[in-house]
């Protein structure tokens, strides 16, 4: 939902948080003053939480922006996992922590098509450890870039210790639109996006991602000679 005036939204899945704590504000406010005033500092959070604000999406086709706002954690050259038909070539991992500060929007990085969507139980670490991309449950989105399939890519929207319930709202076969939204999780988190073969990282540990503006990499780049696996 859109508010006149203001620059950002509240994404739909926040609605019923925000409610149930507004809820609890005015029963509370009748009842046990401290309560009340608890309950609307939740309901000043959910709101925060669910924001969803406009984002200046690069028209350019060649550019491949963030998919979620938080800090760059972790870049890796490797060989996907079976599991994702990635292929076994070597490619650029980028991993993106997302704190209960960050917006939890996520957004398309390039446009194309969702070859398929693969869910994968787990279990709920910390967001910013390295196993979490190994452990956690995720959910990943293979994704056809610009429609060609022989060009994949893979984003993964992986739980945390807080956040524990993903939402994905795109699906196999699906057309999607660089910037656009395709979900969000609650309420810390991570995302992983494996960049095609080839393609290089432009962004550095410790950098601070804003989704659908910042870009990762382009299409461009070219090979370069791989950068060192790091991790913090």
């Amino acid at each position: 939902m859109n508010f006149p005036g203001l620059d950002f939204s509240i994404h739909k899945d926040g609605f019923r948080f925000i409610g149930a704590a507004a809820a609890a504000t005015l029963l509370f406010s009748m009842l046990i003053t401290s309560l009340a005033w608890f309950f609307a500092v939740v309901t000043l959070f959910c709101t925060f939480f669910f924001r969803n604000p406009k984002r200046s999406v690069p028209s350019d086709d060649n550019l491949i922006v963030s998919p979620a706002d938080g800090t760059v954690c972790a870049i890796n050259f490797e060989v996907p996992s079976d599991d994702l038909g990635l292929g076994e070539d070597k490619r650029y991992r980028i991993s993106i922590f997302l704190s209960i500060f960050n917006v939890h929007v996520n957004r398309l990085p390039v446009s194309g098509r969702i070859r398929n969507i693969i869910y994968s139980p787990g279990s709920f670490l910390n967001a910013a450890l390295e196993k979490a991309s190994i452990f956690n449950e995720k959910n990943t989105l293979i994704v056809e870039v610009n429609g060609d399939p022989s060009n994949l890519m893979a984003l993964s929207q992986i739980a945390g210790m807080i956040g524990r319930r993903i939402v994905c709202d795109v699906h196999d076969g699906q057309d999607i639109a660089k910037g656009r939204i395709f979900g969000i999780i609650r309420f810390g988190s991570r995302v992983d996006i494996w960049l095609p073969v080839g393609i290089v990282p432009r962004v550095c540990i410790g950098q601070t991602m804003v989704g659908g503006e910042t870009i990762l990499s382009d299409f461009s780049s070219g090979a370069e000679s791989p950068l060192e696996s790091v991790i913090i």
